[in-house]
């Protein structure tokens, strides 16, 4: 009894290795409809490609391997839950988020089917072989419009008015 499990258990981690490679090739459009079929709902439009594809990679490797232990799943509600956030002003917290941007932290973004990689740098920002002073005008690079730059890059939205302390 316990070769076929074993063997049952190789074929599966085989299919869902199959599955994992068939994901990494699909385009933003088919990666939705197959979140759809995982979680029955919309995917966030928000969402860009290589998060669709580890959260969608994430869950069918779950249902296999199985999910977070209960232990795990209480602190992730108790943090979740915790009644210490308070709320700062945003000045404040849009300088504590510019202080975590150290040098070398690399920020990612997908705009119109192309990934755009930005390297802090210690006085500006990198892209593509140019150094530019602030987040915004490489957004405005990328899209031909005028962005807000840390918005466009995901470091400014509402979940950063809320710390915890």
């Amino acid at each position: 009894m316990r070769r076929a499990r074993s063997v049952e258990r190789k074929a599966t981690e085989v299919s869902l290795e199959g599955e994992i490679a068939r994901l990494r090739g699909l385009n933003i459009e088919t990666l939705r409809a197959r979140w759809r079929t995982v979680f029955r709902g919309k995917a966030p439009p928000y969402l860009p490609r290589h998060l669709l594809f580890a959260i969608i990679a994430y869950r069918l490797q779950a249902e296999v391997f199985g999910d977070l232990d209960a232990e795990t799943l209480r602190l992730l509600k108790k943090i979740d839950l915790a009644p210490s956030i308070e709320t700062v002003p945003l000045a404040k917290t849009l300088e504590q988020r510019r202080r975590e941007l150290s040098p070398g932290t690399m920020l990612i973004r997908e705009w119109n089917g192309q990934t755009h990689r930005v390297t802090v740098a210690e006085r500006g920002f990198a892209w593509e072989g140019a150094t530019y002073d602030s987040l915004s005008k490489i957004a405005h690079a990328i899209t031909g419009t005028n962005w807000n730059g840390p918005r466009f890059f995901g470091l400014r939205d509402k979940r950063f008015t809320e710390v915890v302390q």
